[in-house]
């Protein structure tokens, strides 16, 4: 007779996993800044596990300049232009450059390696642009949203890569996540911004400017009332100071857009570098992997936001407006 295969191994070996993870979880804990606190000492072997307690800079540091010398205001420093989000930001620059010309050195009509995966990027992309914005405008759209995508991700990615930011300079980290930095966020908007308004007046010309100013529909209500049509006069001028409150909020959500855009990208990396701070502080060992693991899927999501909310808005101010009747 043959035995019936057993399923105690498999159960074994992941108890024997999660155990294993839970000790040294616990170990990395009381060793960890908040263990040594609560249980005092931080003695061997468990104080090996310690860290300096984190102290996040909001402000992108200069390190190139020696401590005190790096405000640019200052003047002290002729360094101080360079900040460490800029160099990560070029660091990114450089990178997708590489990617993108080594992929494309050698095409072959049947690809393979580094090739395969950058067409198979390029189609899924190219799809899912031209589902949302049509044919006509995907292929014009396509450089703007998956080039603010990919830099996006590539600087949120590079900030997990180990040792990232432990490389020091003047005391101060030489590679930092550009995205935690105000201005990138603030500049990748503007980008955004400028694009949409741009693809708005080319495919609607200066009737897109009606989205925003419209004293058609008061005007015509004002000449009703002068050829003695009082009564429709005063109805389509009311209408017509409704048109022009319309065109007050668009104009309003236009220029929020910026603010929303910048501040979304910001608070959400910031609040990510945060929080893998604190929790490598508190549990250095284990445990950091886990929020590791939803920096990585919150660097996606907050790219595909960016540009996918580009990319919506740019399919938007495309969009004929129809023109009022008169």
């Amino acid at each position: 007779m043959t035995e019936k295969p057993s399923h105690k191994s498999p159960l074994k070996l992941i108890l024997i996993i999660v155990v294993a993870l839970v000790g040294m979880s616990a170990v990395s804990f009381i060793g960890g800044g908040v263990g040594k606190i609560i249980f005092g000492g931080g003695a061997q072997p468990t104080g090996i596990f310690a860290i300096h307690a984190p102290k996040p800079e909001l402000p992108a540091e200069r390190p190139f300049c020696p401590p005190g010398e790096e405000g640019a205001a200052a003047g002290k420093c002729k360094y101080s232009f360079f900040t460490n989000t800029m160099i990560t930001a070029w660091i990114s620059i450089a990178f997708l450059l590489f990617l993108f010309i080594t992929a494309t050195r050698k095409i072959r009509l049947i690809p393979k390696g580094l090739q395969n995966f950058v067409e198979f990027f390029i189609e899924s992309a190219q799809n899912f642009i031209d589902d949302t914005a049509g044919k006509e405008y995907g292929r014009k759209f396509f450089p703007v949203c998956v080039t603010l995508f990919l830099f996006v991700l590539l600087n949120a990615w590079f900030s997990l890569v180990p040792g990232f930011e432990t490389i020091k300079l003047n005391h101060m980290p030489l590679l930092r996540n550009a995205n935690t930095d105000i201005n990138t966020p603030m500049m990748l908007a503007v980008v955004s911004f400028c694009f949409v308004e741009y693809w708005g007046f080319r495919a609607n010309g200066f009737h897109y400017l009606k989205k925003f100013v419209n004293f058609s529909p008061a005007l015509n209500g004002i000449k009703q009332v002068f050829s003695g049509q009082v009564k429709a006069g005063l109805g389509a001028f009311g209408m017509g100071l409704i048109t022009l409150f319309t065109c007050f909020l668009e104009t309003i959500s236009e220029l929020v857009r910026l603010m929303s855009f910048t501040f979304r990208l910001f608070g959400n990396m910031t609040a990510g570098m945060i929080t893998t701070l604190v929790i490598m502080y508190i549990v250095p060992w284990v445990v950091p992997s886990i929020f590791y693991g939803l920096e990585t899927f919150l660097g996606f999501v907050q790219a595909l936001i960016f540009g996918g909310l580009t990319l919506c808005f740019l399919a938007l101010a495309v969009t004929p407006h129809e023109e009022e009747s008169h």
